[in-house]
């Protein structure tokens, strides 16, 4: 079954055995092609003098000039003595005008077997269509690269959103709102260097590999290296090497880099995801919703040219001060209970039971009111908002605030009932911080296994000294999520981690 090439695409969804026959005519074709000494991917180079947009956006001084352009057969019409066909390349398509009196005989019979998908180069001048597309009249056509596979036809789509996660230079080709997202998320991940480079920090690269998995409550990915002969772990954070940094003098530094939790695939969590860590020596939690908020709306700005954005059928504006309430307040506010009025754990377990929130028995006070801020909070919270003030029993790694130590000088930055950013006053007590340390270490034995450990090294590091010093943590692929109104962190990781097929 021969393909039509005389149309765009495919006008209904091939069988598997129509596909698999499409499949040989490419792989005779390109025998063919190598047996008369034509083999495609014996060529090494061409040449490309510009791209779709630019002869787009500069055709009044390109009109009637010579270009050479390249990029993947997207559609062909063949009519007879002349065709038009479309390229796409990496910032779109352009439309070329093929005639067999231009190209010669040999060439316009060889560019008539070319199959959608195939990559090839196009020389010759830009013109305007009778209809007023811009295109190139072509002069010479050459095939780069043979496609052996047959691609999504366009109007069914690659519509089976598994296979476009595991193949997704499939789904690059055929979506070109997905190109869009991710060549916005560059634009992010760039756009937030600038900016902190900007303030003075200093970007840095700290180990994946790492003998204590700390910094964060998570179920680390344990491997073994063979010639120490020790089990390491896949980091879950990048907190303790970079304040060990601060600890050496470094006073703003950051990084952005892959961090690993072995935790469920959901559509908001993926096993290996970027985190981008900053830490400034002399600042607190409040310097750190300063820059928390600055960061968040000059992205934004620079991204997308505003500050209003969509997302989940919210309109959100980054361009107004974000709201700020304790975690008490929230509680008190959503659910009815205030818990600076409820005197022990005791107490709390049965405002739980009362409520019918479930918690384990090695519980506390305060994980009993992060329970209640997740039932309860959570999902109001649309506009941006810092909430602030959270209990010592689930921040370890947080400073205490000295007028009520039963809480610390944390906050999370929650935006359409979802957290964004998490960051605190450090906790530079090495006396303190070996006490949570030994409180996690316990939670452990209880059956924790995302509790941290204890890190002797880094304990060390705090007996030298460290600064007053602010931290904050902001999950890079969540931030490109709501920037670009994706659903599913799946659709901003370019290749999500999947199950095996086999």
């Amino acid at each position: 079954m021969a393909e039509q090439n005389n149309q765009p695409a495919q006008e209904k969804e091939l069988t598997q055995q129509e596909l698999s026959e499409q499949i040989q005519i490419r792989r005779d074709k390109l025998a063919q092609m190598q047996a008369e000494g034509n083999d495609p991917f014996a060529i090494t180079k061409c040449e490309v003098t510009h791209h779709s947009d630019e002869i787009r956006n500069d055709f009044d001084a390109l009109e009637g000039k010579d270009v050479a352009i390249a990029g993947r057969l997207m559609s062909k019409r063949i009519m007879g003595k002349a065709s038009f066909c479309n390229v796409q390349d990496r910032n779109g398509n352009m439309q070329s005008y093929v005639s067999r009196n231009d190209i010669g005989d040999d060439a316009y019979a060889a560019f008539k077997k070319f199959d959608i998908g195939d990559i090839i180069s196009i020389k010759g001048f830009v013109f305007k269509t009778k209809t007023g597309e811009v295109s190139v009249h072509a002069k010479e056509v050459t095939l780069l690269s043979k496609s052996l596979q047959v691609l999504p036809e366009k109007f069914h789509g690659l519509k089976d959103q598994e296979l476009r996660y595991r193949q997704r230079y499939m789904d690059l080709i055929v979506n070109p709102e997905v190109r869009d997202t991710f060549i916005k998320r560059s634009r992010i991940v760039t756009e937030i260097r600038k900016f902190l480079d900007s303030k003075g920090f200093l970007e840095v690269e700290t180990p994946v590999l790492q003998t204590i998995a700390g910094g964060a409550s998570a179920r680390p990915f344990i491997t073994h290296h063979n010639a120490l002969d020790i089990d390491m772990y896949c980091r879950i954070a990048l907190e303790l090497p970079l304040k060990r940094l601060i600890v050496g003098g470094f006073e703003r530094v950051y990084e952005i880099g892959r961090v690993f939790r072995n935790e469920g695939v959901s559509v908001r969590h993926n096993p290996e995801f970027t985190l981008m860590e900053l830490y400034q020596a002399y600042t607190d939690y409040f310097g750190m919703m300063d820059i928390t908020e600055e960061l968040f709306r000059t992205v934004t700005q620079n991204v997308l040219g505003t500050t209003k954005i969509q997302y989940g059928g919210h309109e959100l504006d980054l361009g107004q001060p974000f709201a700020r309430k304790t975690m008490v307040e929230a509680v008190k506010e959503y659910a009815g209970v205030d818990f600076d009025a409820v005197p022990d754990t005791e107490a709390a377990k049965k405002l739980a039971e009362e409520h019918h929130i479930v918690f384990e028995e090695r519980h506390a006070k305060g994980d009993i009111l992060s329970l209640f801020f997740e039932e309860y909070v959570e999902k109001n919270l649309i506009q941006p908002t810092f909430i602030i003030d959270y209990p010592v029993e689930i921040s370890p790694l947080s400073k205490r605030k000295p007028e009520k130590p039963e809480y610390t000088e944390r906050f999370e930055l929650f935006i359409v009932g979802r957290e964004y950013g998490n960051a605190y006053s450090e906790l530079n007590d090495p006396i303190d911080q070996r006490k949570r340390f030994e409180y996690q270490e316990y939670l452990r034995a209880a059956g924790d296994d995302e509790a941290n450990m204890i890190d002797e090294d880094f304990l060390t590091a705090l007996e030298y000294g460290m600064p007053p010093t602010g931290g904050l943590g902001i999950g890079i692929d969540r931030f490109v999520m709501l920037l670009t109104e994706s659903v599913s962190i799946r659709d901003v990781i370019l290749f999500p981690t999947m199950k095996p097929l086999n």
